[in-house]
Order: structure tokens, then C-alpha cells, then sequence
């Protein structure tokens, strides 16, 4: 399942949230400042990320540009540290799958982020369709299947 890390002031964020529910993909949501994020996922979102820091860092926050601190110059864990004590220095959202991350909601780059996701929409349907007792619709074992492999 997606786990979406967010900011409630984020309208970057209440869009991604939003665009989820549309298209019918389960996520859980954590917010940055009213359940702090945990060590290991934050390990977790460094390791799933392509370019490292660079990927969930802002460097316009305000708290990056007051602390006047030099990310490169730390150890891991004094880094590990400095971003739990300052959430505020991620970029936002944080949208981890099970392999990725993707960060910021841009709509072309979150259905690259998940492939199966034009499947199933394409394949999805209302019960006001006029072929949804016999056509493909997105059902609970679809997905189970999407939770599995995304």
C-alpha cells in the first residue's frame, strides 16, 4: 500500500490525496508534523530514492536556509537527526510504494510512478455501467493484486 507523507498547510499535498481517492487507490497518510516520522522511514525513503538527498530535501525552506547547515558535511545519522528534528526541511509530499518514491504532485509523473495504474483505470468502472456485471471492473481481488505489486 502507498504511504503518502504530508503537511496539512500542503495544497501540493491535499492534490495528490485528492487525485488518490479519484482514482481509487489506497494509500495511507502520515502527517509530517502530528506523528513524526520514524527513523527507519526515513531510511526507508533514502534508500528508495534515485538521487539521494537531493530528492526530499528543500533547500528554500526556511528552517534550511536559519540553520545555515551543510547537509554534505554530516554524518548519516547527524543528517538522520537533523531532518527528524526539522520535518519541515522536506519537500512534500513523500509518496512511497513499495519500491519508490515520488516526490511533489505532478499528475504525469505520479502514473509513471505507478505503471499498473493506467490498467486500472482504463479498466475500471461504475456500478452504473451498463456492462459492469460482466466487465473487467476494478473489484476487491483487483485491488488486492494492485496492494501486492505496486
Amino acid at each position: 500500500m502507498l504511504k503518502v507523507y504530508s503537511s496539512p498547510s500542503c495544497s501540493s499535498c491535499r492534490k495528490v490525496k485528492k487525485w488518490l481517492q479519484k482514482q481509487n487507490i489506497p494509500f495511507v497518510e502520515q502527517n509530517f508534523f502530528t506523528k513524526p516520522m520514524k527513523r527507519e522511514d526515513l531510511i526507508e525513503i533514502l534508500q528508495k530514492s534515485e538521487n539521494g538527498t537531493e530528492d526530499i530535501i528543500s533547500t528554500r525552506s526556511n528552517v534550511f536556509k536559519e540553520c545555515g547547515v551543510d547537509l554534505n558535511s554530516m554524518r548519516f545519522n547527524e543528517f538522520i537527526d537533523f531532518i527528524l528534528e526539522h520535518p519541515s526541511i522536506l519537500k512534500r509530499p513523500i509518496i512511497v510504494s513499495d519500491h519508490r518514491i515520488q516526490v511533489g504532485y505532478d499528475e504525469e509523473e505520479i502514473e509513471i510512478f505507478l505503471p499498473r495504474l493506467r490498467d486500472i483505470i482504463h479498466k475500471s468502472c461504475t456500478p452504473s455501467c451498463q456492462e459492469y456485471a460482466t466487465c473487467a471492473h476494478w473489484d476487491q481481488s483487483e485491488s488486492n493484486s494492485f496492494k501486492k505489486s505496486s
